[in-house]
């Protein structure tokens, strides 16, 4: 286990450091400092929810193996983490230059620059690690705050790189503004003071603007950094500073509001610059002229505002003060929330948050109610209350959600991620985080060129029976996606907002045929009498009571049940009612997906909740020669642990799948790539022979499938032996422990007798009768296996011998022995594999040539007898 940390009064560049480590060593755990600054602490405040931070108490230091420190080079600098980890490996990123008390013992990344983010950026680059806006802005916020914004002197044009390298990723310099801290000289600190005490509050339509003047003789420069910093002092939306200094008039304007545009009054006095920062200056223009201009022209630059009502999420989950904290537990999971309001007859009584919940778990207190344990003290808004109150708020009141009431009761909730996707200029979207209408595409044509008509004629009475029962049925799944690929899959998956089962009752009672149903799911499979199978699912949202368990369900829409599926390629479906049939609804962005080559989740929890679908990303880049996107490949690298909490068996019919369908060259290159595979195999080979094996049986199998001869679908379970080291009795156990048939559970077997005895060491002539000697009980499976870990000369002649013993037409049989006076008996058995030996030796022997060698041998093994 692997943890990050960094110094105590923890500043932005450390927790920068911190977020970015996490890229490089994506299953460490973030470990906060017992102290963070004060600016940190603001900025956590907003973002906590976005981070897995942890406090020491959280982590069993005894089975940490690796300690990453960031941002200083010192044990003494890490507070009480010190003292927990004198056992571990240590390696180092830190920008401050080494010394006395610089640790010893460590790898380390340590150079003369200006922010350690700059050092691990670099790694980032150098390791073709993606990063998202949201990261970018997050690292700038470090650059900025321990180079002044480039402007100390330790600041080295690779920090001014990595700079250029954020923007082109999206950072959002409005955000770094809003939070970054710096100090002042004392000249700049004096007119600071002076323009605060003479600042003048204006409000504008829910807005603060505040205006401050001051007239002096000598120049004092950086009054843009002074405007800035007096507009975090004030908590203003905007500031102006109009300041005289000689005969010449300064005017600096700062906003921090998105509906706040400060250029157009600039503008008006000579001035430029961008719409949250701007200035200007005139020559011999008297202060208090320019304080009415201003004044006159504050209403013009200020935008509608957003308030809780647009960013809200409606209707509100709640839950009873009697619901038990443990299914509060699962509700949390279900719905991804961080917390729900506690209600009595709609009237809010207190909030619950998923911290709370932890908590009484943590203590054995899941059969408790949630009133003993919720927040009474319950901070509430009005519809109306705009995005800026909303966030001032949440940093006073330390809040991550406010619920929206009016006289009736509950009507919405703000939540942290509202601001974020607010603050961040996000698209409104409905409370399931996807636009509201689905991108559509009449395939109808195309349906009709790669399905047969009769097919067609099904689904267009599927579709108005469906109407008639007052449902609407769509076709989804593989074969929708396959459709567009235009490949072929007869796979029907049809799901119905409404009743599935009782749709298939409908159609057995109206056509006929036979039913399967699963009441638990919510499915039926009708099998149709000329038969053909046909899956029919009502639409469902699909839900988890804790990560990787079976998933649970309840009637839904057709978007919500799309929601659930594992990639935006899967998540499409085609109208087939009537009014509508061959409408393709693609609410997420599959179609452009599918055409870009790309594995895409649908929302960030996705591996989390159900592991197997990086092994099914995997699978399906491997089939259509797809890519994940970035963002879901490194979700998938985070959410790789969580295979451990998989039961074997789920994990077993993935990989079956993954190994024998795919190729599983391709498929185990990817293991290694996404460092999967410690957490599929306890004790594992080196990458180097794990492929040297897998080509070989790959290569080996090809072979035979050119020859026709069959191989079988248990052969998978020998590339998963083939990570391990194949010579502990524990990783023979541990690959046994996948095997759920009786056919794989005799393959490991059989191949572990060969791998142990290894026959093939004592022989010493190549003739195929010493082969068959050897090898003639042996299914193919266990000897491709066997051949595969071989020298390579002693593997082809093996793989050689196969190809000749099955396809083997034997001359002599028992009744020919028979007819020759041959006895049966026990040595049947032995004559007939001399004379399947003599045939592989001789192939141009006749039958009465081989009789002869027969009867001689035997002769001679009657008299040994």
């Amino acid at each position: 286990m692997k943890v990050i940390v960094s110094h105590t009064n923890l500043d932005f560049d450390g927790i920068a450091s911190m977020i970015a480590a996490k890229k490089l060593y994506p299953q460490a755990e973030l470990v906060l400092p017992s102290k963070i600054s004060s600016g940190v602490h603001q900025f956590l405040s907003i973002y906590k929810d976005t981070f897995r931070f942890k406090r020491s108490g959280d982590i069993s230091w005894s089975l940490i193996s690796e300690v990453i420190i960031v941002d200083t080079n010192q044990l003494s600098r890490l507070g009480d983490i010190k003292n927990y980890i004198k056992d571990a490996k240590l390696t180092i990123y830190d920008h401050h230059p080494e010394h006395l008390n610089t640790i010893k013992d460590a790898k380390k990344y340590i150079s003369s620059v200006g922010a350690t983010i700059t050092i691990i950026s670099e790694q980032l680059q150098q390791h073709g690690i993606t990063i998202t806006p949201f990261d970018a802005t997050v690292f700038a916020l470090g650059l900025y705050s321990d180079t002044g914004a480039f402007t100390y002197e330790q600041t080295t044009s690779r920090d001014l790189f990595i700079g250029g390298w954020l923007l082109d990723n999206g950072a959002n310099l409005s955000v770094v503004e809003q939070f970054r801290e710096s100090s002042f000289s004392p000249n700049e600190q004096s007119l600071f003071y002076t323009l605060l005490e003479n600042s003048e509050s204006n409000l504008v339509d829910d807005t603060e603007i505040v205006i401050s003047s001051h007239t002096q003789v000598d120049y004092t420069g950086n009054l843009a950094y002074i405007t800035r910093k007096l507009l975090h002092a004030s908590g203003a939306d905007a500031f102006f500073s109009i300041v005289k200094m000689g005969d010449k008039v300064f005017i600096t304007a700062r906003s921090s509001s998105d509906r706040i545009n400060v250029l157009p009054i600039i503008e008006n006095l000579n001035g430029g610059g961008h719409e949250k920062a701007a200035s200007a200056m005139q020559k011999y223009m008297e202060v208090e002229l320019i304080l009415d201009k201003v004044r006159n022209e504050l209403p013009a630059i200020v935008k509608p505002n957003i308030t809780a009502e647009n960013i809200m999420t409606s209707p509100v989950r709640v839950v009873a003060k009697d619901t038990t904290i443990e299914d509060a537990s699962k509700m949390l999971y279900r719905y991804g929330h961080t917390g729900f309001p506690v209600v009595e007859e709609n009237k809010i009584i207190g909030v619950i948050s998923r911290r709370d919940i932890d908590k009484a778990l943590h203590h054995g207190f899941g059969h408790a109610p949630v009133k003993g344990y919720m927040s009474r003290n319950v901070i509430t808004i009005e519809k109306t209350a705009s995005i800026d109150f909303i966030q001032d708020m949440m940093i006073k009141k330390q809040v991550g959600r406010l619920p929206v009431v009016n006289r009736e009761g509950i009507i919405g909730i703000v939540s942290r991620t509202d601001i974020i996707q607010a603050m961040h200029g996000k698209k409104q979207k409905d409370q399931s985080g996807y636009t509201k209408h689905p991108n559509r595409k009449n395939i109808k044509e195309l349906m009709e060129q790669l399905l047969p008509s009769e097919i067609i004629d099904l689904f267009s009475f599927l579709g108005k029976e469906a109407s008639s029962l007052g449902m609407k049925a769509y076709l989804i799944g593989g074969i929708v996606r396959d459709i567009l690929l235009k490949k072929k899959n007869e796979d029907i998956d049809i799901v119905l907002e409404g009743d599935g089962i009782r749709f298939a009752y409908h159609l057995q009672e109206k056509i006929g045929g036979h039913i399967r149903s699963h009441e638990e799911f919510q499915t039926a499979t009708w099998k149709h009498p000329s038969g053909l199978k046909v899956d029919l699912t009502s639409a469902r949202t699909e839900y988890y009571d804790f990560p990787a368990a079976l998933p649970k369900v309840e009637l839904s829409t057709i978007k919500e049940d799309l929601l659930r599926r594992d990639f935006t390629i899967n998540a499409m479906a085609i109208c087939i009612h009537q009014e509508e049939f061959g409408d393709l609804l693609d609410y997420f962005n599959g179609y452009e997906d599918l055409n870009k080559k790309k594995i895409n989740i649908l929302y960030n929890l996705s591996f989390v909740e159900d592991p197997t679908r990086i092994l099914r990303a995997i699978r399906f880049e491997n089939r259509f020669d797809f890519f994940m996107d970035k963002q879901t490949q490194s979700f998938a690298k985070e959410a790789a642990n969580n295979l451990i909490s998989v039961s074997k068996q789920r994990i077993s019919n993935e990989l079956s799948r993954l190994f024998f369908e795919e190729n599983p060259v391709k498929a185990i290159d990817r293991i290694l790539q996404l460092g999967i595979l410690p957490f599929l195999i306890k004790q594992s080979e080196s990458d180097f022979l794990i492929r040297t094996k897998t080509e070989q049986l790959y290569s080996a199998i090809f072979k035979m499938k050119k020859e026709g001869i069959p191989i079988s679908n248990s052969i998978w379970i020998i590339y998963l032996s083939f990570v391990t080291s194949m010579n502990e009795t524990s990783s023979w156990t541990e690959v046994l422990s996948y095997c759920f048939k009786k056919e794989e559970q005799k393959l490991i077997k059989d191949f572990q007798l060969l791998c142990a005895s290894d026959p093939l060491r004592n022989v010493t002539d190549n003739k195929l009768s010493n082969y068959h000697q050897l090898f003639s009980e042996i299914g193919i499976d266990a000897l491709l296996a066997y051949f595969s870990v071989s020298p390579e000369k002693l593997a082809l002649k093996g793989q050689y011998y196969i190809i000749k013993r099955e396809k083997l037409t034997r001359k002599i049989d028992g009744t020919l022995l028979k007819s020759y006076g041959v006895i049966p008996g026990p040595l049947f058995k032995e004559i007939l594999l001399y004379s399947e030996q003599l045939q592989l030796d001789n192939p141009e022997y006749n039958v009465d040539q081989l009789m002869e060698k027969v009867l001689l041998f035997y002769e001679h093994i009657k008299k040994d007898k």
